[in-house]
Protein backbone atom coordinates (compact mmCIF):
# COMPACT_ATOMS: atom_id res chain seq x y z
CA UNK A 1 0.00 0.00 0.00
CA UNK A 2 1.88 3.28 -1.12
CA UNK A 3 0.69 6.08 1.09
CA UNK A 4 2.45 8.77 -1.37
CA UNK A 5 1.52 9.01 -5.00
CA UNK A 6 3.74 9.21 -7.62
CA UNK A 7 3.87 13.22 -8.35
CA UNK A 8 4.65 13.79 -3.88
CA UNK A 9 1.61 15.12 -3.29
CA UNK A 10 -1.10 13.62 -0.21
CA UNK A 11 -3.85 12.42 -1.10
CA UNK A 12 -6.76 14.58 -0.08
CA UNK A 13 -8.43 11.75 2.72
CA UNK A 14 -4.91 12.15 4.20
CA UNK A 15 -4.88 15.61 4.45
CA UNK A 16 -8.48 15.85 6.02
CA UNK A 17 -7.97 13.10 8.48
CA UNK A 18 -4.43 14.56 9.53
CA UNK A 19 -6.51 18.19 9.93
CA UNK A 20 -9.16 16.65 12.05
CA UNK A 21 -7.25 14.92 14.49
CA UNK A 22 -4.65 17.30 15.54
CA UNK A 23 -7.19 20.05 15.42
CA UNK A 24 -9.34 17.81 17.83
CA UNK A 25 -6.10 16.77 20.45
CA UNK A 26 -4.99 20.45 20.40
CA UNK A 27 -9.34 21.78 21.33
CA UNK A 28 -8.85 19.52 23.92
CA UNK A 29 -5.43 20.48 25.18
CA UNK A 30 -7.45 24.09 25.18
CA UNK A 31 -10.01 23.33 26.73
CA UNK A 32 -8.31 21.90 29.55
CA UNK A 33 -6.39 25.10 29.72
CA UNK A 34 -8.72 27.35 29.57
CA UNK A 35 -11.26 26.09 31.93
CA UNK A 36 -8.54 25.55 34.47
CA UNK A 37 -7.79 29.18 34.28
CA UNK A 38 -11.73 30.08 33.83
CA UNK A 39 -14.66 28.47 35.72
CA UNK A 40 -17.87 27.97 33.08
CA UNK A 41 -19.74 29.26 36.00
CA UNK A 42 -18.43 33.22 35.60
CA UNK A 43 -19.02 33.27 31.97
CA UNK A 44 -22.67 33.43 32.55
CA UNK A 45 -22.45 36.83 33.60
CA UNK A 46 -20.90 38.12 29.88
CA UNK A 47 -23.23 35.92 27.79
CA UNK A 48 -27.06 36.65 27.05
CA UNK A 49 -28.11 33.14 28.07
CA UNK A 50 -27.50 32.23 31.43
CA UNK A 51 -28.99 29.45 31.80
CA UNK A 52 -26.20 27.28 30.82
CA UNK A 53 -24.75 24.41 33.01
CA UNK A 54 -20.84 23.72 33.23
CA UNK A 55 -21.11 20.39 31.02
CA UNK A 56 -22.64 22.68 28.03
CA UNK A 57 -20.47 25.41 28.79
CA UNK A 58 -17.35 22.71 28.72
CA UNK A 59 -19.17 21.19 25.31
CA UNK A 60 -19.39 24.89 23.49
CA UNK A 61 -15.94 25.50 24.48
CA UNK A 62 -14.25 22.28 23.26
CA UNK A 63 -16.52 22.69 19.92
CA UNK A 64 -15.53 26.56 19.34
CA UNK A 65 -11.46 25.63 20.40
CA UNK A 66 -11.75 22.40 17.23
CA UNK A 67 -13.53 24.91 14.85
CA UNK A 68 -11.10 27.33 15.50
CA UNK A 69 -7.59 24.51 15.76
CA UNK A 70 -9.48 23.17 12.43
CA UNK A 71 -9.54 26.21 10.75
CA UNK A 72 -5.65 27.17 11.79
CA UNK A 73 -5.05 23.61 10.32
CA UNK A 74 -7.06 23.70 6.92
CA UNK A 75 -4.99 27.30 6.34
CA UNK A 76 -1.89 25.21 6.63
CA UNK A 77 -2.10 22.52 4.68
CA UNK A 78 -3.61 24.83 1.70
CA UNK A 79 -0.87 26.79 2.28
CA UNK A 80 1.86 24.55 2.13
CA UNK A 81 0.40 21.67 0.00
CA UNK A 82 -1.54 23.41 -2.37
CA UNK A 83 -3.35 21.53 -5.49
CA UNK A 84 -2.07 20.17 -7.95
CA UNK A 85 -2.50 21.39 -11.52
CA UNK A 86 -4.59 19.14 -13.20
CA UNK A 87 -2.39 17.96 -16.66
CA UNK A 88 -2.04 20.54 -19.41
CA UNK A 89 -2.15 19.69 -23.23
CA UNK A 90 0.75 21.19 -24.80
CA UNK A 91 -0.09 24.25 -27.00
CA UNK A 92 1.90 24.03 -29.57
CA UNK A 93 2.05 19.89 -30.13
CA UNK A 94 2.86 19.11 -33.20
CA UNK A 95 0.63 15.76 -32.81
CA UNK A 96 -2.66 18.13 -32.93
CA UNK A 97 -4.81 17.57 -36.23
Amino acid sequence: MQIWDTTGTIPRPQRVAAILWLSFLMAGIATGIFFSLIDPMELKYCVDFPEVNRTAAYSVGFLLFWLLTGTSSMLAVFFTHPCADGPEAPHDSPDRN
